[in-house]
């Protein structure tokens, strides 16, 4: 078994998932779009957007698609586990581009770098690097959080 989100974009999500592709998460594997090849289509505003894409990258997967009707996200967010701090601050940066940082990177009480941001799309992102030195980060587990 394995988990992976599905987002939702009102009209934005082939912009969203070449962002995503610029910041080094991954690229799309797979696209069907409203009204092409004898798929559905809701509205005419949603001819030619996407219907469902897969999107992967190194322990990255999520899937996406263009709904007439998406709500503003909310309620979630992508956390990704980071292998070391220049990675955690530079993927930081690139997808804070145009969006709201909400926690800014730094050390944390439980000890991770951490920061969480809103990205332009509205998608919420964690970023956590499990601190063991000033220069080095490992790999999150079960037992850092309590």
């Amino acid at each position: 078994m394995q988990l992976a989100n599905y987002l939702f974009f009102s009209t934005g999500c082939e912009e969203a998932l070449a962002f995503y592709t610029e910041c080094g998460l991954g690229q799309i594997t797979q696209l069907k779009r409203h009204g092409a090849d004898g798929m559905p289509v809701a509205t005419d505003a949603m001819r030619g957007k996407v219907m469902h894409a897969r999107f992967e990258g190194p322990d990255v997967l999520f899937f996406a698609s263009d709904n007439h009707d998406a709500e503003p996200m909310r309620g979630s967010a992508h956390m990704l586990i980071m292998d070391d701090r220049d990675s955690t601050d530079s993927l930081f940066a690139r997808l804070a581009e145009g969006g709201k940082i909400t926690t800014p990177l730094a050390v944390q009480p439980w000890g991770s770098y951490y920061g969480k941001l809103t990205d332009r799309f509205g998608v919420q992102w964690m970023l956590d690097c499990l601190e063991h030195d000033a220069e080095k980060c490992e790999r999150f587990s079960d037992d850092t959080l309590f």
